[in-house]
């Protein structure tokens, strides 16, 4: 097939017939859960001068002359503990929740689209999936990163990925690029349905934690939004749901490094508890889109045995919106102003 196919030279046929190609996009995954893989992920995930700002040449002789030495062995073990037959959990979701939206885009009317999935770092990449779209014809192109909150790290970095790809283009398509959705009603939503279906089951917790990922304190400083986004989509959560606000929290999780991150740091949160009385605790994960190693490994096991050891007796944990029928409605609704 022509990358041109999707031109037409009939001006009666107009833009509901133009291709619109959506690369859906998420953070990534080694190939495997083994050393190897994990020092060929870990190197193209920490070379990312988005990732870590401090000085390239110091970055580089600690990244090559320590951590990919060490590091690889032991995110490994991690990494085992969650796998599936699957594979690597978030890869197998972010293509469950693209076959889902397809299928729900086809039935919505909007028979010009597909939707192809893409990892900013490890397989598949950025690179493969524009280039599929392009060798198919798709003139508009819709990047949609599954990161409801905007941070530079994640969001910015899609961006750059496929600014990197584009440039080398000689016809560069007509380009949207979602860069959050953490206001979006569908998405608050559905996540408002998966805290209270939780909270119907099990009842109200002492304290309801809203667990975002890290990142230094320092980007906040520099400009980055990240923070006040995660705390406005607690807000509107906690107002769709009418809770109590004493009784919800926001904290971060998944630091690194010597440097201070934004704070309350999720661990350090979880372990005071017990001693303030308060044992019985739900968390939920609101910036991640599917279940990965932060949520299965970090959240549901090294979190929990944090907050036992403490003394806290009842812990549990609000799924990732994954492939639930409200999340990809909402994945729609964020995508549908860019589908022509």
């Amino acid at each position: 097939m022509s990358r041109f196919s999707g031109i037409t030279d009939n001006p009666h046929e107009g833009r509901f017939h133009q291709k619109t190609g959506i690369l859906l996009t998420n953070l990534g995954s080694p190939d495997a859960p083994t050393p190897k893989a994990l020092r060929i992920y870990l190197r193209e995930f920490l070379s990312d001068r988005r990732i870590v700002e401090i000085p390239r040449l110091l970055w580089m002789m600690i990244l090559h002359g320590i951590i990919l030495r060490t590091r690889p062995k032991r995110s490994a073990k991690l990494y085992e503990s969650v796998w599936t037959k699957d594979g690597s959990p978030l890869t197998h979701m972010t293509g469950v929740q693209r076959d889902k939206l397809s299928a729900l885009l086809k039935d919505r009317g909007y028979e010009n689209t597909e939707v192809v999935m893409a990892m900013r770092y490890g397989n598949p990449s950025i690179e493969a999936g524009l280039e599929e779209l392009r060798e198919k014809g798709f003139t508009r192109i819709v990047v949609f990163p599954l990161y409801p909150q905007y941070s530079s790290p994640t969001t910015g970095s899609t961006f750059d990925a496929v600014s990197k790809v584009l440039c080398k283009w000689r016809w560069v398509p007509e380009l949207h690029f979602i860069n959050g959705y953490h206001t979006n009603a569908a998405y608050i939503n559905s996540l408002a349905n998966s805290v209270s279906e939780d909270l119907q089951k099990n009842g109200m917790p002492q304290k309801l934690v809203f667990s975002y990922h890290g990142m230094p304190k320092q980007f906040l400083n520099n400009g980055d939004p990240y923070y006040c986004l995660c705390l406005q989509t607690t807000r509107l959560v906690v107002e769709k749901l009418g809770l109590d606000k004493e009784c919800v929290v926001s904290t971060f999780q998944s630091r690194f490094g010597k440097a201070e991150w934004l704070k309350p740091y999720t661990d350090a949160t979880l372990k005071s508890y017990p001693a303030e009385g308060i044992k019985d605790i739900a968390i939920i994960s609101p910036a991640f889109s599917a279940d990965c190693l932060e949520t299965l490994e970090e959240i549901e096991v090294e979190n929990r045995e944090i907050f036992k050891h403490a003394g806290g007796e009842k812990y549990r944990y609000i799924a990732a919106l994954n492939d639930r029928d409200d999340h990809i409605e909402a994945m729609f609704e964020v995508l549908k102003p860019n589908l022509g």
